[in-house]
C-alpha cells in the first residue's frame, strides 16, 4: 500500500490507531510506576517510580477507554469532545520535545549542556505522534456524527478572508516586543532587566555560535523570532501559496501547540520566582519583560492557529469521495 493511500484512508483507522496508542502508552507508565525507571513518563521531575507515573498510566487508561468509544458512538457528538483534552494531555507530555532540536543543537555545539535523556526525548516524541492520532480521530469522529465526508469534512474550499490577514498581522505584532527586545539587548541595552552579566545571554547554556552572534549585536532568538514573523505571513499573504502545503502545516500547528502553552508557562513561573517560591532566572527581569515580551508567546501561538486553521481550510482541494 503506497504511502499516499495510507494519508488519504487516515479517516479509517485513525479511531483504532488512537486507542492502541493509548493502551501501549498507558502500559508504558503503569510499568514505570510499578518498577521504579521512569523511562520519561516523570512529568512533574526527574524522580522515578512517583505518583506522576501512575497518575499517568490512569490518565492514559482513560483515553484507552474514549478511543474505544468513539467508533462506537459515531452518532453522538460528545466522545469527540472529550477527545480534544486528549490532545492537549499529549502534548502536555510531549511538550518538551517540540523544543528539542534547540536543545540537541546546543548540546552538540553549547558549553556545559546538560546531556540529553533519549529515554524521555523518546517518550516525549511518542506523546506528540499520540497527539496528532487523537486530533486526527477526533476529527474523524465529529465529521461521521455531522453526517459529513470524513475526508474533508463536506466542504468546498474557503474563500481568503480579512480575519485569515489579520491574524497573520497579529502574529507578526506578537513577536515584534520579544524580538526589539532581545535585539536591544544584544546591542548592549538593558532595560527591563536587573541582575549581573549581560542580559539575554548565559554563557553556560549558550553555543559557541550564539555567543559570536551576540557579540555583533545578534540576538540568535531574535533571528527564530524573525523565521517565525515569515511563517505567519507565508500563511496569510498570496506568496506563500507558491511553497509547499505539508510543511507550512505542520511548522503552523507545531508552533501554535508548543508556543501558545509556552507562553502561559513563562508568567507562571515568573510569577513564582518573583514571590520567591522558585529560584529561576526571570528574578532578574522587571515584571513588563515577561508579561509584554514573553507573554506574546501565547499571543503569537493563538494567531498562528487561527492562520494556520485559515490556510488549511482556503488551501483544501476537492474530495472525490464527494
Amino acid at each position: 500500500m503506497s504511502w499516499k493511500r495510507i494519508t488519504g484512508s487516515w479517516p479509517l483507522w485513525a479511531e483504532r490507531a488512537a486507542l492502541w496508542w493509548s493502551v501501549l502508552y498507558a502500559g508504558g507508565a503503569a510499568v514505570a510506576a510499578a518498577t521504579g525507571p521512569a523511562y520519561g513518563y516523570a512529568l512533574l521531575g526527574k524522580a522515578t517510580g512517583t505518583a506522576a507515573e501512575a497518575a499517568t498510566a490512569g490518565l492514559y487508561g482513560a483515553a484507552a477507554l474514549l478511543a474505544y468509544t468513539l467508533p462506537r458512538r459515531p452518532d453522538r457528538a460528545w466522545p469527540s469532545r472529550l477527545a480534544w483534552p486528549v490532545v492537549a494531555l499529549c502534548l502536555t507530555s510531549g511538550f518538551a520535545f517540540l523544543f528539542s532540536p534547540a536543545h540537541a543543537l546546543a548540546v552538540l555545539f553549547g558549553r556545559n549542556q546538560p546531556p540529553m535523556d533519549w529515554a524521555a526525548w523518546a517518550n516525549q516524541g511518542l506523546a506528540v505522534a499520540g497527539a496528532v492520532l487523537w486530533a486526527c480521530a477526533a476529527v474523524a469522529h465529529r465529521r461521521r456524527a455531522r453526517g459529513r465526508c470524513v475526508s474533508c469534512g463536506g466542504r468546498a474550499a474557503a474563500a481568503p478572508g480579512g480575519r485569515r490577514t489579520a491574524a497573520g498581522l497579529v502574529a507578526v505584532a506578537a513577536l515584534v516586543p520579544y524580538a526589539t527586545l532581545k535585539t536591544a539587548w544584544a546591542l548592549g541595552a538593558t532595560v527591563g532587566y536587573t541582575g549581573a552579566g549581560k542580559p539575554g545571554m548565559d554563557p553556560r547554556y549558550t553555543s559557541d555560535l550564539g555567543i559570536r552572534l551576540y557579540e555583533h549585536g545578534v540576538d540568535i532568538t531574535a533571528l527564530l523570532a524573525l523565521v517565525g514573523m515569515a511563517l505567519a505571513l507565508a500563511l496569510t499573504r498570496p506568496w506563500g501559496r507558491a511553497l509547499p502545503r505539508l510543511p507550512l502545516l505542520a511548522l503552523g500547528w507545531a508552533g501554535a501547540g508548543a508556543l501558545a502553552p509556552f507562553g502561559i508557562f513563562l508568567a507562571v513561573m515568573g510569577a513564582l520566582a518573583w514571590s520567591g517560591l522558585t529560584d529561576w532566572g526571570v528574578a532578574d527581569h522587571a515584571p513588563w519583560v515577561v508579561v509584554v515580551a514573553y507573554g506574546g508567546f501565547s499571543a503569537y501561538g493563538l494567531a498562528l492557529g487561527r492562520a494556520t486553521r485559515s490556510y488549511q481550510r482556503t488551501t483544501r482541494r476537492a474530495c472525490a469521495r464527494c
